[in-house]
């Protein structure tokens, strides 16, 4: 699949240097923001303050999403590219250009409906500038050329089809940490289509050409969500999203990029209990090991020690972050894109 080129030359820098000259219109709904001000920092540990002022609040700066999602930010076009799941988009926003439509299919080509959940969720950008995503309805990953072509580097795993590879965290030698929990199958683990017994949390080991070889890590979590590596990359973090038990997973990660059985690093089942919204689902990791990760009442922060620093309070249910090269965090947050003002979190990007 290629992309056809539109929009003026700037909009030619960064991971999506060839857009979809169909898809430039905003769906009715969807619009750009002015800034309205929503939320709250809660401190808990004053460790946090070396991030957030106590007195920040998140800004509001586009709404009107279906399900935002899968934040990173382009460092080369100086925007945000982020997933509306249900709507089969990727959206970027910039400070120059405000909201734009990026890609239009972005996980699921053909004309037919597929579930509720048929458009990429996940995305990140390699070392090469290309974009990644985690495809629901075409059930795989997916990379995007510099030249505007679309191209498949993982859709199976032992010759079955995988689920829907949900998140993504691309580890410096090339390789692809990802999950695959049921999400974009228009059944979930009952759908007739599923072809693998587990939802499992994968790496792909790249090989000679384009080929990826394929390994489970770990096929004993029920939701595996979000992923991420520790800046060393020796410690591999996966969200899980399951119903009354949603929590934080960490596997050790030796040279060969096995890893250790899974532990549990944070189990937010108590911010559940206590009516906050939201479950453990999307996370980053600071430079010093802090957690940012979603979770019930908004953006939890916590130390490489596994200790709750505070939240970030959105009044949304909440999917994911992105660290940004202009200090903010941005958050998609149910139909809402958020940004909040941030210490060093941009350093090292």
């Amino acid at each position: 699949m290629a992309i056809a080129a539109c929009g003026s030359q700037s909009h030619r820098r960064g991971a999506l240097a060839v857009l979809d000259a169909a898809s430039q219109s905003l769906p009715a709904g969807v619009r750009a923001c002015v800034g309205e001000p929503q939320g709250s920092v809660e401190v808990l540990d004053p460790r946090l303050l070396r991030y957030v002022d106590p007195g920040e609040r998140f800004q509001r700066i586009a709404t009107g999403f279906e399900w935002s999602e899968g934040p990173v930010w382009d460092r080369a076009a100086e925007a945000l590219l982020f997933s509306d799941v249900p709507s089969n988009v990727v959206y970027r926003w910039s400070q120059r250009f405000g909201l734009e439509v990026a890609l239009r299919p972005s996980g699921f080509a053909a004309a037919t409906a597929r579930g509720r959940e048929p458009g990429s969720n996940g995305l990140a950008i390699d070392a090469q500038g290309r974009l990644l995503l985690c495809e629901h309805g075409d059930r795989r990953l997916g990379r995007i050329e510099r030249d505007g072509r679309h191209v498949t580097l993982v859709d199976r795993f032992d010759g079955n089809r995988l689920h829907s590879p949900n998140d993504l965290a691309i580890h410096s030698s090339g390789a692809v940490f990802f999950t695959d929990p049921p999400y974009g199958l228009p059944h979930g683990m009952k759908d007739a289509g599923r072809e693998l017994p587990h939802c499992g949390v994968y790496v792909a080991l790249p090989r000679d050409g384009s080929a990826f070889e394929v390994r489970l890590l770990d096929a004993g979590l029920s939701r595996p969500n979000g992923i991420a590596l520790s800046p060393d990359e020796r410690r591999l973090y996966v969200a899980v999203s399951e119903g009354a038990s949603p929590r934080i997973v960490a596997y050790e990660v030796d040279r060969d990029l096995a890893v250790s059985p899974a532990r549990t690093f944070f189990d937010a089942r108590h911010l559940q209990r206590e009516g906050n919204q939201g479950s453990t689902d999307g996370l980053k990791v600071a430079q010093d090991g802090t957690l940012f990760a979603t979770g019930p009442g908004g953006v939890l922060v916590i130390g490489a020690d596994g200790v709750h620093l505070g939240t970030l309070r959105t009044g949304e249910a909440t999917a994911n972050c992105a660290f940004a090269a202009d200090g903010m965090l941005y958050v998609t947050a149910d139909t809402h894109l958020l940004r909040i003002r941030t210490h060093e979190l941009g350093a090292g990007l």
